[in-house]
C-alpha cells in the first residue's frame, strides 16, 4: 500500500490547482483521473472550452471544420494540464477508477494494474455528468445525445430537438441555430430559464426566435423511437393533446448531476443529499473532517471559476487563517453564451421584491448603446435592480454582446458596496459595450 499526504479523486479545477499548491508546500499528492480524455477536468474537456469553441466558430466555420477545430483545442489544453502536474515530483498521476474501502484507502484500478492508496487527506473533485430523462425508450433510441456527446458529432443534424430549455439547452439551441440546424426546444415549464424575470425571458425567447428556434411549452416528452434513420418524439402539448414530430438528433439537456455513483462513500461516514451531492461544511469538509469536496460534486453552482474558488477556501482552511469560506464568496455572476451573451449577477427583479426590499428598476436597450451598433449586434436589454433606501445594486442583468466581460465589473462595484452612481460617473473608454452601465444607470 502506498501512502501519500494527499489523495484527490478527480483532475478539475479545483482539485488540479490544489495538487499543484500541496506539492510546492512539499507534500506527496496521488491524483487519480478515471479517464485519459478527463485531464484538466469538465470545463476544459466537455464543458466551456468545446462549447465555447464552437459558439464563437458558429455562422464563421463549416460544421464540420469548428468541430475539428475544437478538438485540436481541447487536445492541446487537456496535454498542457497533465504535463503541468506531471512535471512536479510530488505528484502522481493514476488514471484509473478510484473506490473508497474506507475513510483513508481508496482501492485504484485500470485494465493494467489495481492497488491501494493510503490518504492522510482525500479530495473529492468528480463533477457532474448529464441527467438522463425517464422518457420511454430513450436507452434504446439512436442519434439521442447529452452535451458531451453532441459537441463530437462531426455531422450537423439538420433537424434537432432539444429537450429542456435551461441554461445547456439555450446555449445549444442558439449555437446549433447559427450553424443552420431547424431547432426545436421542449420545455416542459411555461416559460424558458423560470429563475430570470418574466421580461427578460421573453426577450431571451424572442431574439431565439428571430434566429430560427422554435420552442413548445408545457410540453411533456413521452416517448421517443427510431423510424429509419430519424428519431420521432411523442409528446403532449399544453392543451393535453398527443402529437409526434421527427428530428435527426435530440439533445438531452435536462440538468446534470454530482458524479457520486460509484465511488464506494457507503464505506465512509460521507453524506448525500436527497439530490446526491456530497453534503460539506462552510469549509468544504465532509463528515469525514479529513475529507474535503470540491466543485460540481457538492452542489450548488455549476461553474468552473467555482471550483477553483473551493480551492482557495480549502487552501486557506489548511495554511490560512480559515477565514474564507462558501458563505462570504460575495457575488458570483454567471454567463449563457446565447447569442448576444446573457449575464447576470445579484437578485432578479422578484428576488428583490420577495426579500422586501423597496426598489428602483434600471432599464436600457441594447440598440441604444453606440458599440452595440458598431459591430452590428444591437439585439437584448440590460437592467439593474437598486434599493431605493441605500442606492446599492442589488442585482443586474446584461444581456447584450461582450456583457460575459462587463458583468465582473458590476460584480465588484457590488462587493463594494458601491452606490449606483459610481458605475453611472465612471470614465469608460469610448466606444465600448461598457460605457452603456453609463446610461444604464442614469435614473
Amino acid at each position: 500500500m502506498k501512502t501519500y499526504d494527499a489523495i484527490i479523486i478527480g483532475f478539475g479545477k479545483g482539485g488540479k490547482t490544489l495538487a499543484g499548491e500541496l506539492a510546492k508546500r512539499g507534500q506527496t499528492v496521488a491524483m487519480i483521473e478515471k479517464s485519459n480524455k478527463m485531464y484538466g477536468g469538465t470545463c476544459i474537456n466537455v464543458g466551456c472550452i468545446p462549447s465555447k469553441s464552437l459558439i464563437i466558430q458558429a455562422g464563421q466555420t463549416d460544421y464540420s471544420e469548428a468541430v475539428k477545430n475544437k478538438e485540436a483545442l481541447v487536445a492541446k489544453l487537456r496535454q498542457k494540464n497533465f504535463d503541468k502536474l506531471d512535471q512536479l515530483d510530488n505528484i502522481t498521476i493514476y488514471t484509473a477508477k478510484a473506490t473508497f474501502k474506507n475513510s483513508h484507502e481508496v482501492h485504484i484500478q485500470n485494465e493494467e494494474m489495481e492497488n491501494t492508496l493510503y490518504g492522510e487527506r482525500i479530495f473529492i473533485n468528480t463533477g457532474a455528468t448529464p441527467v438522463i430523462p425517464n422518457i420511454e425508450g430513450i436507452l434504446d433510441t439512436r442519434y439521442i445525445y447529452t452535451s458531451e456527446e453532441m459537441m463530437s458529432l462531426e455531422k450537423l443534424p439538420k433537424r434537432l430537438a432539444i429537450i429542456g430549455g435551461g441554461y445547456i439547452g439555450l446555449e445549444f439551441s442558439s449555437m446549433y441555430a447559427r450553424y443552420q440546424s431547424d431547432v426545436t426546444v421542449f420545455e416542459f415549464g411555461s416559460r424558458l430559464v423560470q429563475r430570470e424575470d418574466e421580461d427578460v425571458a421573453k426577450e431571451i425567447q424572442k431574439v431565439l426566435e428571430n434566429q430560427g428556434v422554435h420552442f413548445h411549452f408545457n410540453a411533456s416528452v413521452i416517448r421517443v423511437e427510431n423510424i429509419g434513420d430519424t428519431v420521432r418524439i411523442t409528446y403532449q402539448d399544453q392543451q393535453g393533446n398527443k402529437r409526434e414530430e421527427t428530428f435527426d438528433g435530440v439533445l438531452l439537456a435536462t440538468g446534470r448531476k454530482a458524479n457520486t455513483h460509484d465511488l464506494g462513500l457507503e464505506n465512509t461516514d460521507i453524506q448525500l443529499d436527497s439530490c446526491g451531492n456530497i453534503i460539506v461544511n462552510e469549509h468544504l469538509q465532509t463528515h469525514e473532517d479529513h475529507i474535503y469536496a470540491m466543485g460540481d460534486v457538492k452542489g450548488g453552482l455549476q461553474f468552473t471559476y467555482i471550483s477553483l474558488d473551493d480551492y482557495r477556501i480549502v487552501k486557506d482552511h489548511l495554511f490560512g487563517e480559515g477565514k474564507r469560506t462558501t458563505k462570504n464568496r460575495g457575488n458570483v455572476a454567471y454567463s449563457v453564451f446565447i447569442s448576444p451573451t446573457f449575464s447576470r449577477v445579484g437578485l432578479s427583479q422578484q428576488e428583490a421584491i420577495e426579500a422586501g426590499y423597496d426598489i428602483k428598476i434600471a432599464h436600457l436597450p441594447a440598440a441604444a448603446i453606440p458599440r452595440a451598433n458598431v459591430i452590428s449586434q444591437p439585439n437584448g436589454i440590460l437592467k439593474a435592480i437598486i434599493d431605493q433606501s441605500s442606492d446599492k445594486i442589488l442585482g443586474c442583468v446584461l444581456f447584450c454582446a461582450e456583457s460575459e466581460e462587463m458583468i465582473n465589473f458590476v460584480a465588484l462595484a457590488m462587493d463594494l458596496g458601491l452606490p449606483y452612481q459610481q458605475v453611472r460617473d465612471h470614465i469608460f473608454t469610448h466606444p465600448t459595450m461598457s460605457e452603456a452601465l453609463n446610461d444604464l444607470f442614469t435614473i
